[in-house]
This record gives C-alpha cells, sequence and structure tokens, in this order.
C-alpha cells in the first residue's frame, strides 16, 4: 500500500528506530513487538512508543488494531492471521509468516528476499493452492488476483481492503465470484503481474536507508505493469 504524504514519520530518529525494531522483528520471528518490547529495546516509557506508534499509524507507515494498543500490520507483514500462510523453502529455516493478501504475500518474499511456498485457497471453489514464489521466481500457471475497490480508497479500511485481495485458481474464478458476491466491482489481474509489482513496490521495505515512496513514484511503479486508469489512480 502507498504510504501518503503527511508529515514523513522517517525525519524523526526516534520514529525510525520504532518503525525499523517492528520490521526488522516482522521479519525474524513472524510477528509484531509488542508496546513492551518496543520500550525495552529503545529504553523510552510506554506512553512515548504509543505515541510514536500512533505517529506512524498517521503517516501509514504502519497499521495499528483497532484499539491502538498493538501492531495489526507493517506491510507487507500482519500480525493476524489472515488468508495466507508463507513458509521458507529452506528447511532449516523454521520461520512462518502470514500474508495478509496475496500482494503483501509476494511482497514478504521480496523484502526478505527469500524463496517461499505459498499456501492459501481460492474463494470461488475452495480448492487448495500451493506455489513458490521468490524475488526472480514468478508464480506460474493461471492464478488471478482480484483488488477489491479502486487505489484511492484502500486506507479507508486498509485491513478489509488486504482481506478481499485474493488469489484465485485462474480469471475465471475470479470473474464468477465477482458476479455472485460483488457484481461490477473490482479489478482482476494476472498473479504474474501482482508478483513483478510486489518487487518493486516492497523489495527495498527493509533497506537500512528504506525512505516512503512518493505518490508519483508508486504510480509510475503501476502504470509501468499495466495498471493504469481510474481505478489505480492512487490519493
Amino acid at each position: 500500500m502507498t504510504e501518503t504524504q503527511r508529515r514523513d514519520p522517517m525525519s524523526s530518529p526516534e520514529n525510525r528506530r520504532i518503525r525499523d525494531l517492528v520490521y526488522a522483528t516482522f521479519a525474524a520471528e513472524g510477528r509484531a513487538p509488542s508496546i513492551g518490547e518496543l520500550a525495552r529495546v529503545t529504553g523510552a516509557d510506554t506512553e512515548t512508543v504509543k505515541r510514536l506508534l500512533s505517529e506512524l499509524h498517521g503517516a501509514h507507515a504502519l497499521v495499528l488494531n483497532v484499539e491502538r494498543d498493538a501492531v495489526r500490520m507493517a506491510h507487507p507483514f500482519t500480525a493476524a492471521p489472515m488468508a495466507f500462510v508463507l513458509t521458507p523453502l529452506d528447511g532449516r529455516d523454521d520461520r512462518r509468516w502470514w500474508g495478509g493478501c496475496a500482494w503483501d504475500s509476494f511482497g514478504i518474499s521480496a523484502a526478505i528476499n527469500l524463496d517461499v511456498r505459498i499456501d492459501t485457497a481460492c474463494p470461488q471453489c475452495g480448492r487448495s493452492l500451493s506455489l513458490v514464489a521468490g524475488p526472480d521466481t514468478a508464480p506460474q500457471g493461471e492464478l488471478a488476483v482480484r483488488f477489491p475497490r479502486p487505489a484511492a480508497e484502500w486506507w479507508e479500511d486498509v485491513v478489509a481492503t488486504c482481506t478481499m485481495i485474493r488469489l484465485f485458481c485462474s480469471r475465471d474464478h475470479a470473474e464468477q465470484w465477482t458476479a455472485e458476491h460483488a457484481p461490477g466491482t473490482g479489478y482482476v489481474a494476472d498473479a504474474g503481474t501482482v508478483w513483478d509489482l510486489a518487487q518493486a513496490w516492497y523489495g527495498d521495505r527493509l533497506d537500512p536507508a528504506f525512505e516512503p515512496h512518493s505518490r508519483e513514484h508508486n504510480q509510475a511503479l503501476l502504470e509501468e505493469r499495466g495498471l493504469s486508469g481510474e481505478f489505480w489512480r492512487l490519493p
């Protein structure tokens, strides 16, 4: 998801350290650090950590839960079970991650620079889907990804948006699901296109020198992959 052009939270060393600790914990352990853990590691009090997290949430650098007392998402990572499970192909690596959506699942492998197995199910037929993806490994087959709402609306309820960016067996199944459950809405893209987008969108998310992408940068990433028009116009 795109960061908004509000005050850049990464301009503050305190915000930046909290943000980087959240991402590092997700990458290393597949979970979000607690407020107490962040306070202990940074030496800050819990109220300061809550304030910094709230600022990062407001800038769309991460997503807090409804109660605002825990990290819910730090795209492409999610702290709660959703529709995707990611497992490293290397059997000696016992990490696991929840993927918030099809796009974010590809994004996790891009961010951590690792080939993974992604397990999910087709919403239309219920068939289990297990695929391999990585920085240099595109998904194979006729898989398709359905985006539920236009880009301008993603952040109105970002968790709900992610929940519905699902992977389907085929474009036909995605279109059948749409006709039955949400006629006239959404956009269906080839999984390979979404995988390619994820590499550029999320591949630098864990870089020490990461800077939030500008709206113009992200809009160009979409258009370069044929994702253009009003549906894909970022706010």
